[in-house]
């Protein structure tokens, strides 16, 4: 029976990781290419800019990462440039994924942290694709059952969609 729960164990770790890939896959889509100006758009008053959720963003992987150390830690930081905010989600996504490969414990349950900061990321990349299309930059439609999507692979660098509409 310990080897079936540690397969579990390991399955629900692996699921997680693709999800964390699947984040990275629909990021790169949703970040790269942004217009001039981009960072600052505001759908309205009261709406969050997009440099202000990607930060957010950011500030989700940190706290991701923290809790599979078992040190659960939350920042909330001011937008940086698009870019090095760019750089810094995908930094900190590699972060959490290089440590949930290691095998090492993870300091909750795994379904916690699918459905906490992962979860909420991706709410927000869908959040920053709408804003791109009322900004006059819409990201291509893709279909992502189709998409190439690899565990490890969390960085900027992802494969070309395989079929946009």
């Amino acid at each position: 029976m310990e080897i079936e729960g540690q397969a579990i164990h390991d399955g629900r770790r692996q699921l997680l990781r693709h999800a964390v890939a699947t984040l990275a896959y629909r990021c790169g889509k949703a970040l790269s290419g942004a217009p001039e100006g981009f960072s600052a758009f505001r759908a309205s008053e009261t709406a969050r800019t997009p440099g202000q959720i990607l930060a957010h963003m950011c500030d989700l992987s940190d706290w991701a990462l923290s809790i599979a150390n078992g040190k659960q830690e939350w920042h909330d930081s001011e937008p940086q440039s698009w870019e090095l905010d760019t750089q810094r989600f995908f930094a900190a996504l590699k972060a959490f994924d290089s440590y949930l490969a290691t095998g090492n414990p993870v300091g909750c349950a795994v379904e916690r942290l699918f459905q906490g900061p992962i979860a909420d990321a991706l709410t927000h990349v869908g959040q920053i694709a709408i804003l791109r299309r009322l900004a006059g930059a819409p990201v291509r439609a893709e279909n992502y059952f189709r998409a190439e999507i690899v565990v490890g692979r969390v960085g900027a660098e992802q494969a070309a969609p395989r079929r946009e509409f």
